[in-house]
């Protein structure tokens, strides 16, 4: 029995699998996606609207003015948020999308460290995840 399906059957000519419980953390992928992306992208226009909102200390640690990393995370925000809406409907190229933008996400909270520590930490670990459920469950989203 495999950790990723379980009963298999056939359907006229068509080999059958059917998913396991493991597909909902496809669901939780695309959710995360979702609410991380917005998040993101709502702390980006923050950033990029009044950069002394975000930042009272560690702004010159940054790479780059922290007004230009707002558009920077709000672009990227954008992105993944919708790339979540697409990995809810299980399509493997919703689900590539997903692994690229979730990668980017996570290489621009990297780069986002020195203003937020704490909030970047826990988007990088969310994207780490995500990126996960997304290479290794991916394909039982299609058959739910």
């Amino acid at each position: 029995m495999s950790s990723t399906t379980t009963g298999v059957g056939l359907e006229g000519d068509r080999y059958h699998e059917e998913a396991t419980g493991w597909v909902g953390w496809i669901w939780f992928a695309g959710v995360m996606m979702m609410i991380g992306g917005g998040l993101q992208a709502t702390h980006g226009l923050i950033a990029a609207i009044n950069d002394e909102w975000v930042v009272w200390g560690n702004s010159a640690n940054l790479y780059l003015d922290l007004s230009t990393w707002g558009w920077v995370n709000m672009i990227v925000g954008t992105i993944v948020f919708l790339a979540g809406l697409g990995v809810l409907s299980g399509n493997l190229l919703a689900r590539i999308i997903g692994v690229v933008v979730a990668s980017l996400s996570l290489v621009s909270n990297f780069l986002f460290l020195p203003a937020y520590p704490i909030w970047a930490t826990i988007v990088i670990i969310l994207d780490v995840i995500v990126i996960f459920a997304l290479t290794v469950h991916g394909r039982e989203a299609r058959e739910v």
